[in-house]
Order: structure tokens, then sequence, then C-alpha cells
């Protein structure tokens, strides 16, 4: 019996602004060559991070309570609910790193700025004023380089969080010895938006969607030996499941890829390389 699933590719639909993740990562969570468990920093879209560096980087910010969870689902372990939460209660780190690490050369399409500990930064800042203005000699000048402000925000929220979308098994005995698999699909859905500081317009929505596999496997042997006398009986299984917080940067990053690409179709921004090739 197969021990794999089938697992269907990424589906994009440019036309409704609406990306379906469908590829499973469990089969990337351990590395080739070491079998050591990789992290979620390691695991990052090939195609957000070969988009070609843009003519003029946007400015972006994300606030904290601009993405957050709500959902409201709560752990789950087949019979009743639990008090932890299913997702991360702070999606918006995960949002920021796919915008920081969004373009070729360790990310250079957006310019992230930092909005999440503001008043830290600020009173930082202050710090740094006054300590120059207190040892800066007679007629020096102190100059401290002012903040960026963004001219695009990017807002949104983890809108849903399904369980048990899809689930079956099969299985099989033949004299004494069988084998079966089990698995179910959930599903995280996210929602982007991308906002203009200057009107407050919003300039683009995408919806972005990832698949959570789960599967088990199980094998067992029972048989009688000794004129049926006396009992066997062997079971050994395994369960595979998909990461939620991997599955929902997953969904984040390809919304972040649409974004991308639906600002570069709007004429929101060029790329180097267009540039290069009108001047050839």
């Amino acid at each position: 019996m197969s021990r794999r699933l089938p697992f269907l590719l990424a589906t994009l639909l440019s036309s409704c602004s609406l990306l379906e993740i469908d590829d499973a990562t469990s089969p990337y969570r351990f590395k080739a060559d070491t079998r050591e468990e990789v992290q979620i920093v390691d695991i990052q879209s090939e195609e957000l991070a070969s988009v070609p560096v843009p003519l003029k980087k946007p400015v972006v910010a994300v606030y904290p309570l601009s993405f957050t969870d709500q959902t409201g689902q709560r752990k789950s372990n087949s019979s009743f609910a639990l008090f932890s939460t299913a997702i991360t209660q702070a999606p918006y780190i995960l949002l920021m790193r796919a915008l920081k690490h969004a373009g070729k050369d360790n990310g250079n399409f957006f310019t992230v700025i930092e909005r999440v500990n503001l008043d830290s930064l600020s009173r930082e800042r202050q710090l740094i004023r006054s300590t120059r203005n207190q040892f800066a000699e007679d007629g020096e000048e102190t100059f401290l380089p002012p903040l960026l402000f963004a001219g695009l925000l990017v807002e949104g929220a983890v809108v849903s969080y399904d369980t048990n979308l899809v689930t079956g098994g099969a299985g099989a005995r033949y004299l004494g010895v069988g084998s079966s698999k089990q698995y179910r699909q959930d599903s995280v859905s996210v929602s982007l938006r991308l906002v203009s500081v200057a009107t407050g317009e919003i300039l683009i929505e995408v919806s972005s969607s990832k698949t959570i596999w789960s599967t088990g496997i199980s094998e067992d042997i029972f048989k009688f030996i000794e004129m049926g006398q006396e009992l066997v009986e062997v079971e050994v299984g395994a369960s595979t499941n998909e990461s939620a917080t991997i599955a929902l940067s997953k969904a984040i990053e390809g919304g972040v890829l649409e974004l991308i690409n639906i600002g570069y179709d709007r004429g929101f921004w060029k790329y180097e390389d267009d540039e290069k090739s009108d001047t050839d």
C-alpha cells in the first residue's frame, strides 16, 4: 500500500485575487543530508525570494493590531477544545518576515519600518538626542536622522481555521496481517490589504489559504500459535502532521507574492530588469 498521499500543486487565481496552496510541507521538515529538523526560518517560498528588485523600494509598515488572529479557533484533541489557540497570536511577525525577505539579494523589494515597538524606539531616540546634547561642545550641532514614514500599510487578518474538512482512510487484513492509513485535511486562510496612507484607499485586497494535511499509518499482526492456544498481537503506527505555524507562514507568503504581482500589473511599481530592457 502506498504510504504517500498525492498532494495537489499550488493554484494561482489572479483574476479573483484568491490563492490556494495545497502542497504539503511535511516532507521538507527535515534536512535531506543530516535529517535534522529545520526551523520555520529555513522554509521560505522560493518564488517570493526570487521576485525581481523594484526600481524604487516601497516603504511599508505593519502595526500589531493591523494583522491579528480573528478565527478564535482553539486546539482540538478530537474530543474537546483546549484553552491554547490553534495558531500563533502574533501573526504580524510572520507577515513582517515575508515582507522583509521578499525579493532577490536577500529581500530587496520592500523597505519595512518598525512599528511594533514604536514607543521603545522613540524613547531610545530621545536618549540619544539628550546624550549628544549633554556632551556636545559649544556651537556643535547634534543631528539625528528623522524616522522613515510609510507610504503604504499592509493590513488584514487570519480569517479562518477550518478543521476536518476532509477525513478518510483505507485498510486491509489478510491472514491476520493488516495495514491501514487515515488522513485529515484542515485549512487556514488569511486576507491581506495594501492601503495608501495618503488617501486611505485600499489599493489591493487578496485572500490566501493553505491546506494542512495530517496522515496516520498503522500495521498490525494478529496470530494464534501452538494449536491456537496462544495469541500474538503486534501493532505499530506513526502519524505525520503539518505545522500550523508553517502553514500560516506559507499562506502569508502566498498573499504577499500575490500583492506584488497585482501591484506590478496595475503599475504601482516597476522592476529594475524592465527599466534595463527599455534602455537597451
